[in-house]
């Protein structure tokens, strides 16, 4: 009864928030909200005077997820929920793919009160985290490591496939996504770029384009110090 009820609070989050964001919208409207919402993302984390260590690595990481608006709700039950994008780096810091489309979701129980929306970016360091989200649903703390990524600059990271930085904005306080899980959304991918793509198609074979993320790999690419 209880894995039940769990699961049904993290539907109905999810749907709540692609709700909330995109209601009477066609599917390309939403996907492009949720692209023009983490470009208005990564333009915060830049302007964010605390996120200069995030800017001095981007331009070594793998890959980056960013998630515009993680949303945390819940009294006695909990759950976490967001559409999300991955770009994937190439060969320089200022090469940036086209975003895939993802989601990330979990549900936690305990005493919880209050509310959050978090701007959530992650940074993928290693090629091993950016090949378990390239494959398929990733459990973040077990398929990939993550760790909270420093705040300021001069100081060292911890070592971990995926790096978070959040800019947290309710109750709840520090926020933790280790135990979420990430998906690919494929039919969001298609919706997007009007064909079948796979999450490695967009972000390493770059096969496909859409002009309305142009902006976002721009912002991406000035992100890196």
């Amino acid at each position: 009864m209880l894995n039940y009820a769990k699961r049904g609070l993290a539907a109905l989050l999810l749907l709540a928030l692609a709700g909330c964001l995109s209601s009477g919208a066609t599917d390309l409207e939403k996907r492009q909200n949720t692209v023009d919402l983490a470009t208005q993302t990564i333009n915060e984390f830049i302007a964010d005077p605390d996120k200069t260590w995030f800017r001095q690595h981007i331009g070594g990481a793998k890959g980056v997820l960013i998630v515009p608006r993680l949303v945390k709700a819940g009294f006695i039950f909990g759950g976490s929920g967001g559409n999300a994008v991955l770009l994937g780096r190439g060969a320089t810091k200022d090469d940036w793919s086209y975003p895939a489309f993802y989601s990330l979701g979990a549900v936690t129980f305990g005493l919880q009160i209050g509310g959050e929306v978090s701007n959530v970016l992650m940074l993928v360091m290693t090629q091993s985290g950016m090949d378990a989200l390239l494959s398929t649903d990733v459990k973040l703390g077990a398929d990939a490591s993550i760790a909270v990524g420093p705040v300021g600059t001069g100081v060292a990271a911890q070592t971990a496939d995926i790096l978070l930085f959040s800019r947290d904005k309710g109750l709840f306080g520090g926020l933790t996504v280790e135990g979420s899980v990430v998906s690919p959304r494929p039919s969001y991918n298609e919706q997007y770029y009007g064909k079948p793509a796979r999450s490695s198609d967009i972000t390493i074979v770059r096969d496909v384009s859409n002009p309305g993320a142009d902006a976002l790999r721009k912002a991406v690419a000035d992100a890196s110090l």
